[in-house]
Parts: C-alpha cells; structure tokens; sequence
C-alpha cells in the first residue's frame, strides 16, 4: 500500500537516454542522483511507487545523518533529490530487455520502447513464502508480508511473526504497538537481527518460540491458527493467532534479466567491486544484487560506486 503517491511525476517524452535505471528505491534513487550530477542523461523506472521497500519500514534509525526517520519521508527525500539533478521517472514495468548489445533496448508493459547506452538493475527483491498449507488461502485474511501496511487491521488482537532477522524483529516491535499479543517464532535459538533491535525486542512485550517451524496456517474464513513443530522434539502444538506476518528471506526479481546476467544458484545478481555485471554498461545495485549486507546505506554506496564507474563508458 503506497505510503505517497507521486502523481505529478510526467512520462518522459524522449526514448533515448544515456542510463536507464530499473526501479527506484533506495539504490536506483542513488544512481540517479549521481547520474544526474554527472550530466547524463538518465531515466527511472518504477512500476508501482517510488522509494521501494523502505516504503514498507515504520522508522528508520540506522541511515547516516537521521537518528531518526520515517521509511516514507527518506524515500520522499531520496526522490526530491533525484529529480533535482533532472533524473526523468516514469511508471512503467520493464517486461523485456536487450541487455546484450551495445545499445541497449528496453521494453514497457504500455508497449513503449526505450534505449540506453548504461543500464543500471535496481530492481529489488520480494519476500519469501513459507510454502506451508493455508499460506495462499489466508492471504489477505491474515497472511501478510508487511507490518506497516496490514497492521492496523489487527488492533488489539493476537500476531505471530516468523522469522529472526531484522525484518522479523524490527516489524515484531512496530505489532506491539498495535496487537495485543505478539509472537516470534524462529527456526534457532537465537536471533540473527542487529544487536540494538534484539535488546529492544526482548525488553519489549513480545514473546519468543525458538527452534521452530510453522507447518500450517488454519482458520475458517480467516487465520485462527497456526501448528508450530518443535525442531528438537518433533512436538506438534495448534496455536491460536488472529494474524500471522511472514519474513524469511527474499527472492531476487531478476526473471527477465537471468538469460543475460550471471547470477548465484538462488538467483542474485553477480557484479564485481564496481557493481558492473558479466555484461558491459550493464550494473545492479542493492537487493537485487548478490551482497552480503542489504541495508538501505549499502543500497545507496551501490549506486554511487556504479554510476562513478559508469562514467568510463562516456569520456
């Protein structure tokens, strides 16, 4: 659910641009605004709302020069200075993409065709599902993948959230500010989240199932429940929830790149230490890529390292 809506951003009205950018959140927004202050000519593709996942965040505390701030506010601020250094945004989805050529050639799902001399893959990652029964059917009535969206529906009622990493924890936190009752469940002993979030975490009203596994959602015509499996004991035990907020991982969108780019066996984007892939003029640039940190300030070093590179292809 878009936090803000960028109505005024203008389809270009040119098709050639020196680098294309494909998707804009914190990465892509980062390349812009260096490829803007570099003079190139560049445009943005966003095919739902610009900013990305750091949409989804409540409160952000670990970007420099922000104790504090809003997922909405520093995407808004990624975004103004963006087009300050007249970066061109445009509201389409890339469905097909000549990556191969010198001049690459990019088309829209509004039937529109683009071409670039550089490309940068900015295009982000999606959660993973568990893949256990009820998962699909609930989805929408109960099953959710973010916090800051669907947490109000749940009001004063019982949530789980599976998981142990940032996501899962830092998500956890904002629920106990709305639910009654929040649990974690988490297939280890211990979390694998930032050091800070696990103390606010276990200071905080939330409880902890560790060393297991959700094996089924259930409920009649919404989530009443889940079975968690004891990977220690094999005990089965049917717990009662009103909600249940899955963060186990991401799956890289790199479908219509993954014949062109090198990627890892879980489909991550290989890149070297200037984020340029197997192929020349051709870049990717945060979660999409294969990284062993996906932070918003790792996002945004990718796209200033690329563009800087990038610039080779245009003395």
């Amino acid at each position: 659910m878009p936090l803000f809506n960028l109505s005024n951003v203008s389809k270009p009205k040119e098709t050639n641009y020196d680098v294309a950018i494909i998707g804009a959140g914190p990465g892509g927004l980062a390349s812009a605004i260096y490829a803007g202050r570099a003079g190139l000519k560049t445009i943005v593709f966003e095919k739902s709302t610009e900013g990305g996942q750091i949409l989804l965040t409540d409160m952000i505390e670990d970007y420099p020069g922000f104790v504090s701030i809003s997922g909405n506010a520093l995407a808004e601020n990624f975004l103004n200075h963006a087009k300050t250094f007249g970066a061109n945004f445009t509201n389409e989805e890339i469905i097909e993409a000549d990556l191969v050529s010198k001049i690459k050639r990019l088309k829209t799902d509004l039937g529109n065709e683009y071409t670039a001399k550089t490309v940068v893959i900015a295009t982000g990652s999606n959660p993973r599902k568990l893949g256990v029964p009820g998962e699909e059917e609930f989805m929408n009535r109960g099953v959710s993948y973010c916090a800051v969206c669907d947490g109000s529906f749940f009001k004063d009622k019982r949530v789980v959230v599976i998981g142990g990493g940032d996501s899962a924890v830092e998500e956890g936190l904002y629920m106990t500010k709305i639910a009654k009752e929040v649990t974690l469940i988490h297939r280890r002993d211990k979390l694998r989240a930032q050091k800070i979030a696990q103390e606010r975490a276990f200071k905080s009203k939330m409880k902890f199932i560790w060393d297991s596994v959700v094996t089924e959602i259930g409920g009649s015509k919404s989530v009443e429940y889940v079975m968690i499996r004891n990977l220690k004991t094999n005990e089965m035990t049917k717990y009662p929830t009103d909600g249940v907020f899955i963060y186990v991982g991401l799956i890289p969108n790199t479908q219509i790149f993954k014949d062109q780019v090198k990627t890892d066996e879980n489909g991550f984007i290989l890149t070297d230490e200037h984020m340029e892939t197997n192929l020349e003029g051709v870049y990717a640039v945060g979660d999409v890529r294969k990284t062993p940190l996906r932070q918003i300030v790792t996002a945004a070093s990718d796209g200033a390292i690329a563009v800087i590179d990038m610039t080779k292809y245009f003395d």
